[in-house]
């Protein structure tokens, strides 16, 4: 028999060698899976059998003879290992991903660490995140911020309830926009459309809703309902936009005199102290008389009636004085109405005398002629509650010492004209 003696079927073959006096065995060689197979046999018939075995299994293209005993035995292992995890987790994996996966993570880790060990130890520092529906976690967020809104007898709450019935608002809108998710599944793309639809609102109230969805995200981290690493922060929806840069806006001296003309009793005294003492709406509200009459010559905002958290005294110049007077030996809150009740009343006040809507115009009138009648912007932020620094940005020149005087005259119409002034320390 002549060697090398090949062996075909089909379009497979496979070459069987004969023996020599440097290698005693016949070897039989073939081509599988992209490689040249050689295995030895000890005879003619063990080697001319598995010759015509491997040519037939080539030809129905069984690729698993390119695989060694050992290696057959090891793949055995890898699907019982395989079919162990699915029946355990209830998660498939193919072989393909067990070991590219595993190979990626080993990539990663410095010499002689073990995946499952450096698993382990990672998982011991992080929190397991909780499925949490986002419908849900808002009414948790939400009710957990109701108690703050409480006041105790005699203080302030610790948040604004008007602040904190805004910001359920917004989240539950959120939480509805985005019915069935869970808050784990939130991605950029729902924060970017939900801003996105806000397009009607100033860009200072978009700025707002941005502030109430990354409080409400670091919420949700807190209590292990997203991952730490959620990375929803960087997303263009929450990246707040520069401000509109409408000018201060302020009523005029004839417009402070109509309105308090013609203002009822309860608004009457609201009025005066936002536009004589440059009291905050909301400070004014809270007052009670005894804050108001308690310290001879002065208007007191308590640390816990102010917007700052900040105790200030403001002097009552001799217009406020008589505006003020038929109100002395009162006791309570000055404020018998609610903020809504109170701004829904000041709207039809303003519209009934034609005066147009000028934001915050009664507290910036005070600001903008105080600061002028001066030009004293320590003095004047003393009064209003604010940083020198913001007087002077935003109120310089925006008002004559002239009109000043007359702003500061506005009296009741019994009462006798003189010119407003304050004392010297106020003024100086």
């Amino acid at each position: 028999m002549r060697f090398p003696l090949i062996i075909k079927f089909r379009r497979s073959e496979a070459t069987i060698y004969g023996k020599s006096e440097k290698y005693p065995y016949y070897r039989l060689a073939y081509r599988a899976a992209g490689k040249r197979i050689v295995r030895s046999f000890a005879t003619y018939s063990e080697v001319k059998t598995e010759a015509d075995k491997k040519v037939r299994e080539l030809a129905t293209g069984n690729q698993g003879v390119a695989l060694s005993a050992k290696e057959v035995a090891d793949a055995l292992a890898i699907r019982d290992a395989l079919a162990n995890f699915k029946q355990s987790t209830g998660h498939r994996l193919t072989a393909v991903q067990a070991v590219t996966g595993y190979l990626d993570a080993v990539k990663l880790l410095p010499a002689g660490y073990n995946v499952a060990d450096s698993v382990r130890g990672y998982l011991s520092t992080i929190a397991v995140v909780q499925r949490k529906p986002l419908a849900d976690a808002v009414t948790d967020f939400c009710e957990a911020r109701k108690a703050k809104a409480v006041a105790l007898p005699g203080k302030r709450p610790s948040l604004n309830p008007v602040y904190v019935a805004d910001t359920a608002r917004r989240l539950k809108e959120f939480a509805g926009t985005f019915t069935g998710t869970s808050v784990a599944d939130l991605a950029k793309t729902h924060i970017d459309a939900f801003v996105a639809a806000h397009k009607t609102l100033s860009a200072k109230s978009r700025n707002h809703l941005r502030a109430t969805l990354r409080m409400f995200l670091g919420w949700c981290v807190r209590h292990d309902y997203l991952p730490a690493n959620h990375r929803l922060l960087e997303t263009d929806g929450l990246q707040n936009e520069p401000l509109d840069t409408a000018p201060i806006d302020f009523y005029r001296p004839k417009e402070l005199r109509a309105l308090l003309k013609h203002s009822s009793a309860d608004m009457r005294s609201i009025i005066a102290l936002q536009a004589l003492a440059g009291l905050r709406l909301q400070e004014a509200l809270w007052l009670d008389w005894g804050e108001v009459f308690g310290i001879a010559g002065h208007v007191e905002i308590s640390t816990s009636k102010s917007k700052t958290r900040q105790r200030r005294l403001v002097e009552i110049c001799p217009a406020l004085e008589q505006w003020l007077a038929p109100y002395r030996g009162k006791e309570g809150k000055v404020a018998t109405q609610t903020l809504n009740g109170y701004t829904a009343a000041f709207i039809v006040l303003r519209k009934s005398l034609k005066i147009p809507s000028r934001r915050n115009g009664l507290r910036h009138g005070f600001v903008t002629y105080h600061f002028a009648m001066h030009q004293n912007e320590n003095s004047t932020s003393a009064l209003a509650g604010n940083s020198p620094t913001m007087i002077h940005g935003h109120y310089k020149g925006l008002a004559t010492k002239a009109e000043a005087k007359k702003w500061f005259n506005v009296r009741p119409a019994n009462a006798g004209v003189k010119t407003a002034s304050f004392s010297k320390q106020a003024g100086a």
